[in-house]
């Protein structure tokens, strides 16, 4: 598409933008949340980073198996939406809650019997066993909470009513923020509590976010807001069809959660150095890909909600659109990313190895940055919003773990290659999705109309 032709449809973004930049503003929040208590703990040192990083992967996990069964459940509330099918939306939503709790209860017992074994399948250092099992016994009281919360988030969002969400992220950082300070570091009667206060102050911010999200919802009676038998009205038929669907995108999800534990096991086996270094510029980079991801989000809603309409022709030019729009504008996030890389001496108190590390894996994701803005786009703006969740599968995780995966575990453990290196090894998935990417599109078979 030539740029012209690009920018000549200005109800497009327009549109867009609408939808975007609240879910832009409420991802940032949510990043700022985790970027925080990196800092934070960073203050402490190398080995609370290396174990707050590695309690979190098991809600990193978490997180990934809920944004599987509600992007899923996502697709549907959009093109119910283009239908302006109310009960469907209802329906949808019961079951994807009933999807989450289940999931929620499972990774709480986890974490509350199985902190420890958890964190030593990443690292061998006693220090950081000891301090990331007790992270994640205090985040354990979180899940539940954060289950319902993404429901309504994603719910919300696909029936484009984002600002809520977005403010009852923004308290959610303020209250994560101030009770970060004080069970941390400690502050009158409350004693200095260091990664376990992380994950108290987290998991009661989590409690006050959901209580708003629900209890807003249904004071505004906004279309989310069903009651019991509504949102149960689901049967068998329903559940097989949402499943069938569903189904990848959780694969999908798990495969590719998997592929980054596996990630933070190389790292952690490598050195606890390295692992440090990883958790800070992935801490880094998440404060810039939130502008992207949020973009990614509202191409899906607007999709979506087109082909509901069954206005196929719109939806295919969004699409168009979104690809090209998007890597093109990335260039500003790299740009923004290299700058940033050059600023860890004055937020992170760990050793100089760990900085220049973690600022070399900056640099190779700024020369990653279009290509993973177009990857993004790709799996979570066009094909799942067009129902083309088995090839999503395909695409995400496919060279992930085939060459990514396996040439950074050679790099680490057969030739003891720098830090960076291992890491140049994973950032090669970017570039090669590319191309399986740039094929899908081009096949036009990424679109579904899933409610039919």
């Amino acid at each position: 598409m030539k740029i012209k032709a690009l920018f000549d449809d200005r109800q497009f973004y327009k549109s867009l933008f609408l939808l975007a930049i609240p879910i832009i503003l409420q991802n940032l929040a949510n990043t700022l949340v985790n970027t925080f208590t990196t800092v934070m703990i960073g203050r402490i040192g190398t080995i609370e980073v290396a174990a707050v990083g590695l309690g979190n992967q098991l809600f990193f996990l978490f997180d990934l198996c809920l944004f599987g069964i509600c992007s899923g459940g996502a697709i549907f509330t959009a093109q119910f939406w283009g239908k302006k099918d109310i009960a469907g939306i209802r329906r949808n939503m019961g079951f994807t809650m009933t999807l989450t709790m289940a999931a929620a209860i499972v990774f709480t017992f986890i974490s509350i019997t199985l902190p420890g074994e958890f964190i030593g399948i990443y690292s061998r250092d006693t220090e950081v066993i000891r301090a990331g099992a007790a992270y994640v016994k205090a985040i354990a009281p979180s899940f539940i909470p954060y289950a319902v919360s993404m429901v309504f988030i994603l719910t919300l969002r696909s029936v484009e009513k984002v600002r809520l969400a977005f403010a009852a992220t923004l308290i959610f950082l303020f209250f994560n923020s101030i009770l970060n300070y004080i069970f941390i570091y400690g502050a009158g009667p409350v004693p200095a509590m260091g990664v376990e206060g992380a994950g108290i102050a987290t998991a009661a911010a989590r409690l006050i976010q959901a209580l708003i999200l629900a209890v807003m919802t249904y004071y505004f009676k906004y279309v989310p807001a069903g009651s019991l038998r509504e949102l149960t009205a689901f049967n068998l038929q329903f559940a097989v069809k949402f499943l069938r669907l569903t189904l990848p995108v959780i694969a999908n999800e798990s495969l590719w959660a998997l592929g980054t534990t596996i990630q933070n096991i190389i790292f952690a086996r490598t050195s606890t150095e390295a692992i440090a270094a990883f958790n800070i510029a992935n801490a880094v980079w998440n404060l810039v890909w939130v502008f992207y991801s949020g973009l990614g989000n509202a191409v899906a809603v607007l999709i979506g909600k087109k082909i509901g309409e069954n206005n196929e022709k719109t939806a295919r030019d969004y699409a168009s659109r979104a690809i090209h729009f998007v890597p093109l504008i990335s260039v500003a996030g790299a740009l923004l990313l290299f700058i940033l890389s050059r600023l860890l001496p004055l937020v992170f108190n760990v050793n100089p190895q760990t900085l220049l590390s973690a600022s070399y894996m900056l640099v190779i994701l700024c020369f990653a940055f279009p290509f993973r803005a177009f990857n993004n786009s790709m799996v979570i703006g066009i094909c799942r919003a067009g129902g083309d969740t088995v090839f999503c599968v395909i695409y995400d995780v496919l060279i992930m773990w085939t060459v990514a995966i396996p040439l950074a575990a050679i790099a680490s453990f057969v030739f003891g290659a720098p830090i960076w290196v291992i890491y140049l090894c994973l950032a090669s998935e970017f570039f090669l999705k590319s191309l399986l990417g740039i094929w899908r599109f081009k096949s036009g078979k990424w679109l579904h109309n899933v409610t039919l």
